[in-house]
């Protein structure tokens, strides 16, 4: 899976493909139907690549990379997003077992959701990840 351009920024729905950069901060296209292009300045937004992004486990974190992959093997039908919060807490069990109660709220779980709902059909989500590059 190859999210590394992928990104949610704090503030705005939905997620955003970075496509380049400027004087201004960064460019950035919208995943939607509209493909809104807009820029975005770092000193005054926050950013997270997919590939960054990890959820609070009872014992160690979860990177979310890890909860889409489990969710595109289909095991478990993906709930609506209008669904209760008992039916989104069991869904999430099954995809990110160990994920703490406490602290991973039905929200969070809407927005994996909604996320995951976006980027399924991208080609981006069938395509490996580049190895990371060695330091000399």
């Amino acid at each position: 899976m190859n999210l590394r351009a992928l990104v949610s920024v704090t503030g705005k729905p939905g997620l955003f493909k970075l496509i380049g950069q400027n004087k201004g901060g960064f460019i950035l296209e919208s995943l939607d139907e509209k493909k809104v292009k807009s820029t975005v300045n770092l000193s005054t937004t926050k950013m997270a690549t997919l590939e960054d992004i990890t959820i609070y486990g009872e014992e160690e974190e979860i990177r979310l990379l890890d909860i889409f992959e489990t969710m595109k093997t289909g095991e478990q039908e993906i709930p609506d997003l209008k669904a209760d919060g008992n039916t989104l807490r069991e869904f999430f069990r099954g995809v990110a077992p160990g994920h703490d109660e406490s602290r991973v709220y039905s929200s969070d779980i809407k927005k994996i959701i909604s996320w995951y709902n976006i980027i399924k059909e991208l080609p981006l989500f069938d395509e490996e990840a580049p190895a990371p590059v060695q330091q000399a």
